[in-house]
């Protein structure tokens, strides 16, 4: 059984534009604009219009996580770059090069069951992290499809690695 989500490779050329927004993005205003804004309208947007349309112009892959709180248990929806590897979807839990570890990341560790929304289609997913040569494979591929990971890293650097989280098709 194939996955319903689109797939995505990393790889491929990086256009002028994904070049400036990724630019943009390493920025405080950039970081700012993606945490606060970003996050806050593409729910909204990608729900809209069928995934056609999201804060950062599709330049980047973007799909909503649907995921339970872990103190909560209510459902919360993120916007979260992504890619594939196989029918497998691949999310890095970067929190822009911060300090802490996104909040999705605890809540899909405590409940790994999702779903996931890509261009007007949904699934259910099953999470589990990345270890090894396997995270740093994915981790590798993940810089090529955004390559302000590199920074990322470079910024928590001695204070924790950034978790490399597996979502395989329920």
């Amino acid at each position: 059984m194939g996955s319903v989500i689109p797939p995505f490779q990393p790889g491929g050329s990086s256009s002028q534009a994904k070049r400036l927004l990724t630019a943009f993005a390493l920025t405080r205003l950039g970081t700012w604009y993606s945490s606060q804004v970003g996050a806050r309208i593409d729910p909204v947007l990608i729900r809209l219009t069928k995934g056609r349309l999201d804060h950062t112009l599709r330049l980047i892959p973007v799909l909503l996580l649907i995921v339970r709180g872990a103190r909560t248990g209510r459902e919360r929806t993120v916007p979260l770059l992504y890619f594939t590897d196989g029918d497998d979807v691949i999310l890095i839990a970067s929190c822009y090069g911060r300090r802490k570890l996104p909040a999705w990341y605890h809540n899909l560790k405590a409940n790994p069951d999702v779903r996931i929304q890509v261009r007007g289609r949904s699934a259910p997913y099953t999470a589990r992290e990345a270890e090894g040569e396997d995270r740093d494979r994915l981790f590798a591929l993940a810089k090529q499809v955004y390559s302000g990971y590199s920074e990322y890293e470079r910024r928590v650097e001695g204070v924790r690695r950034i978790p490399v989280m597996r979502l395989t098709p329920a």
